[in-house]
């Protein structure tokens, strides 16, 4: 069991030493280093402020880590895939603290931070990527019914989030597909390719794909998308905003920075443009979540849960929202919105938009929504060329005309 962790930031070209994490009587301390104060560098502003002495985390959010860290950790996929291996060794992943687990990401975590001293790092840099192949393991593993290249698809996506499996991998312009984790290939670019879970459709891949390109000529901000096609299926892969060659990007979710349980609804879209506000001081960025919450009135996207909205700290060490990620068809609790606009999570219609849109000072809010419903109005003709269904056209068109009040 780890006592203490050693904690530092890739900022762009830099490696620097942020403090230190202590595990005492079940309860953990952090520390920032008086060098990493002199900086001026606010990595969790509101939960974890830039200041000398001992910080205690006083809620058990994140079993009593603070959330700027708990957000290198992995969740559903990349949770069970560690789980899985610890058992394999002999391990009870019950006894793991969230420090240990911590060394298990390592240096491999999601955005900019990484932990020292490291437990283990498995090499599969050499083996070939059959997406097919790594797509029924990560079934098999969801199902219990066998752990084949386990190891594999820890060493892939391990310390990733989200409730799909997936893997992190380099792409280039052809589609060739290499190991995510080795420094960055010439021509190649860092992904994240999603696989279907257990309750997903074939299409899934598709549908995120096209929602993608919806979400583009929405003028939302997305990173560079890809639909990977093989004899079996079709694989959704998005670019990582967290890497920029191969210099790392600090990444917080809103679940992180307001220390809120993303599996319990408990955010407003109205609490989150005012934080976007609080936190960039720039009206511009307001305006792009409002987009965002627009498109995923429209499109049905009902698992807008806080930890699928982020913001990035650039260059200048000034906060921004980040790129859009994880929309699709989806529900969230009860199959309401995870967030809700102005407290209503079941209906929310175009009333509950206007009334966000005045709150926050967003004048041109009509111009907006018109911008994002008719780049939803394009979406047959898009799922058409990607080639999903004709019976899944219809039946989601159905549900988009029903959002944005067309007939």
């Amino acid at each position: 069991m780890i006592k203490t962790v050693n904690i530092f930031l890739h900022q762009f070209d830099n490696r620097l030493f942020v403090g230190k994490l202590a595990l005492n009587n079940r309860k953990i301390y952090f520390e920032y280093d008086s060098s990493f104060i002199e900086k001026n560098i606010e990595i969790s502003p509101y939960m974890l402020p830039l200041k000398k002495g001992l910080q205690i985390c006083d809620d058990r959010v994140f079993d009593g880590l603070f959330g700027v860290f708990a957000d290198s950790l992995p969740d559903g996929w990349g949770k069970l895939l560690l789980d899985r291996h610890l058992m394999s060794k002999g391990i009870n992943f019950h006894d793991i603290t969230p420090l240990d687990r911590l060394c298990y990401v390592g240096r491999y975590g999601i955005g900019a931070l990484s932990y020292e001293p490291i437990y283990e790092e498995i090499e599969t840099k050499e083996q070939e990527i059959i997406l097919d192949d790594l797509a029924n393991s990560s079934l098999n593993i969801l199902k219990g019914s066998s752990y084949e290249l386990l190891d594999m698809l820890l060493a892939f996506g391990g310390s990733s989030a989200g409730a799909r499996p997936k893997i992190m991998a380099q792409i280039d312009k052809n589609s060739n597909i290499i190991h995510g984790s080795q420094k960055l290939q010439e021509d190649f670019e860092h992904y994240i390719i999603k696989f279907p879970n257990s309750t997903d459709g074939a299409n899934i891949g598709k549908i995120e794909y096209i929602y993608s390109l919806i979400a583009k000529k929405a003028n939302i901000e997305i990173p560079d998308t890809k639909l990977l096609q093989t004899k079996k299926g079709s694989y959704f892969a998005i670019k990582r905003f967290d890497r920029v060659q191969d210099n790392r990007v600090h990444i917080h979710s809103v679940a992180g920075i307001t220390h809120s349980d993303f599996r319990v609804p408990s955010l407003d879209y109205d609490d989150l443009l005012a934080l976007c506000f609080h936190l960039t001081k720039d009206i511009n960025e307001v305006k792009k979540l409002y987009r965002l919450a627009i498109f995923n009135l429209f499109t049905h996207n009902r698992d807008d849960h806080s930890k699928n909205f982020s913001f990035v700290l650039d260059e200048k060490n000034s906060w921004k929202l980040s790129p859009a990620y994880d929309l699709t068809f989806s529900y969230g609790v009860g199959t309401e919105h995870s967030t809700t606009y102005l407290n209503e999570g079941k209906n929310p219609t175009i009333n509950h938009l206007e009334k966000l849109a005045l709150k926050h000072g967003i004048k041109e809010y009509k111009q907006i929504i018109d911008e994002v419903r008719n780049s939803v109005l394009y979406f047959s003709y898009i799922a058409k060329d990607v080639g999903l269904s004709k019976e899944e056209i219809i039946s989601l068109s159905k549900i988009f005309n029903n959002q944005i009040g067309e007939k």
